[in-house]
C-alpha cells in the first residue's frame, strides 16, 4: 500500500515505453511501504524525496528553456484529444513532446506518436499518478529540444497528482461539461494547485446540464489565482486562447 497516497503500488510495477516497442524495461517506483504508526513519517520521506527529484527535473527543464506542463483531471475529461489538437495546430511553430501516464496501455501514446512528436508512455501498474521519479526517467529515454514544450499527461485522477510535484511550470487541470460542476469543491487540491483550468467539450453544452459560471465560481473559491479557458478541442471552438497561452510561456 502506497503510504502517500493509498494506492497499491507493487515493486517494479511501472514500465516507461516508447510506441513500437515491447512493454519491458520496468523501473521500481519511489513508493516506500511502512507499518502501522509509521504513516506520517513515511509520508513525509516519500513527498520530500520526490520535491528533490522535482528540483532536479525543473533545473533541467530551466537550463534548456523548456516549459512542462503537467496536464490532470478525471478520466474522460479529453486531455489526449486536447493534446492531438494542440499539437497539429502549434506543429512546425514550436518544438514540442510528449510524457503519457497510464495505468496500462499505449493507447494514448499511440495516438500521440501519430502525430508526429516524440512522446514516451509511463504505465505506473495500480498506481494513481507519476511522480518525479517517473518523469525523470522518462526524461532519459528522451531527446528535448531548447525552448520547446513538454506536456506530462498525467494518469486520470483529480486526487493524488495534486500531492506530487514533478518539476513542472504549472498544472492545468482538465474538466469536462459531461462532470459535475461542483468538481472544484469536490477535489480543491487539485484546484488550488493548478494555474489554468480548461473547461472542455462545451459543444455538449445544450445537451448536458452544466452551469459554466457556477464552476468558475467554485473554483475560483479554492483558487482565485486560477485563469480560464472554455475550449471544445473537437470542434476548436475556445483554442485559440489557449495556444496564445501556450506561446506566451515560451
Amino acid at each position: 500500500m502506497c503510504d502517500s497516497c493509498g494506492c497499491t503500488q507493487p515493486e517494479n510495477s511501472v514500465t516507461i515505453t516508447r510506441p513500437g516497442q515491447a512493454m519491458s524495461g520496468s523501473v521500481t517506483a519511489d513508493h516506500h511501504h511502512s507499518h502501522p504508526g509509521r504513516v506520517v513519517e513515511v509520508r513525509e520521506a516519500v513527498l520530500g524525496k520526490n520535491d528533490g527529484i522535482a528540483a532536479h527535473n525543473r533545473d533541467f527543464f530551466k537550463e534548456r528553456r523548456i516549459v512542462a506542463l503537467n496536464l490532470v483531471s478525471s478520466p474522460g475529461s479529453g486531455k489526449t484529444t486536447i493534446l492531438e489538437q494542440t499539437i497539429r495546430e502549434l506543429r512546425g511553430e514550436i518544438p514540442m513532446a510528449v510524457i503519457e501516464g497510464d495505468q496500462q496501455t499505449m493507447l494514448d501514446a499511440e495516438r500521440i506518436d501519430a502525430t508526429g512528436v516524440d512522446v514516451v508512455q509511463v504505465n505506473t501498474g495500480a498506481g494513481c499518478h507519476l511522480d518525479a521519479d517517473m518523469v525523470h526517467q522518462a526524461l532519459h529515454r528522451m531527446d528535448l529540444a531548447e525552448k520547446s514544450l513538454l506536456f506530462i499527461e498525467n494518469v486520470g485522477n483529480l486526487v493524488c497528482p495534486a500531492m506530487f510535484d514533478l518539476g513542472e511550470a504549472a498544472k492545468v487541470v482538465i474538466i469536462s461539461v459531461t462532470e459535475g460542476e461542483d468538481k472544484p469543491l469536490k477535489y480543491p487540491a487539485m484546484f488550488d494547485a493548478a494555474s489554468l483550468c480548461l473547461i472542455n467539450k462545451i459543444d455538449l453544452l445544450p445537451h448536458v446540464d452544466f452551469d459554466v459560471a457556477r464552476c468558475r465560481e467554485y473554483a475560483l473559491r479554492v483558487n482565485h489565482r486560477l485563469e480560464f479557458f472554455e475550449i471544445s478541442a473537437r470542434t476548436g471552438e475556445g483554442m485559440p486562447a489557449w495556444l496564445a497561452w501556450l506561446r506566451r510561456q515560451l
